[in-house]
C-alpha cells in the first residue's frame, strides 16, 4: 500500500546548495533585521519598567537564531561576513545595550532581595520568639 502522507504544509527543504546567491544575503537581511527588532523591543521593555514578557521575547530571539543557523549552513563565512558587516556591526551594539539593560534589571532585583532579606533577618531577630521571652534560657 502506497504512502499516502500529506507533506504540503511542511516547509520546503532547500539545501544550500540549492538555494540561489542573489536569495540568500537578502534572506540574511532579514533574518539579522528581526533578530534587531526583537532586541531592541526587549531593551525598551526592560527599560521601561513594565512587566515585559522576557519568556516570549526569548522564544523568539531563539527562533530567529534558528533561522539565522539555518541559513548559514554550507554559506561562505568569509562572504557573509563581508556582505553584512554593517547590519553584524548594528546587531553587537543592539545587544551590548541589551544586555547592560538586562545587568541593571538583574541588579535591581539582587538589590531588592537582599533589601527583603535584610528586613525578614530584624524582624526574626527582634527578641519577639527568642528562647529568653518563654523562660528557656538558663544563664
Amino acid at each position: 500500500m502506497a504512502d499516502q502522507t500529506d507533506l504540503s504544509n511542511l516547509p520546503a527543504r532547500a539545501n544550500a546548495l540549492e538555494a540561489p546567491a542573489a536569495a540568500r544575503p537578502g534572506n540574511l537581511a532579514a533574518i539579522i533585521g528581526r533578530i534587531e527588532e526583537v532586541v531592541d523591543e526587549e531593551t525598551a521593555g526592560i527599560r521601561s519598567g513594565t512587566a515585559y514578557d522576557l519568556k516570549s521575547s526569548n522564544a523568539r530571539k531563539s527562533r530567529y537564531l534558528y533561522e539565522l543557523n539555518r541559513a548559514l549552513k554550507g554559506a561562505n563565512e568569509i562572504e557573509f561576513l563581508e556582505q553584512h558587516r554593517e547590519g553584524l556591526l548594528r546587531l553587537r551594539q543592539k545587544l551590548a545595550k541589551n544586555e547592560a539593560a538586562i545587568l541593571a534589571h538583574l541588579n535591581a532585583v539582587n538589590e531588592v532581595a537582599t533589601l527583603l532579606r535584610n528586613a525578614i533577618q530584624r524582624a526574626d531577630a527582634d527578641g519577639t520568639y527568642s528562647a529568653g521571652e518563654f523562660g528557656m534560657a538558663r544563664a
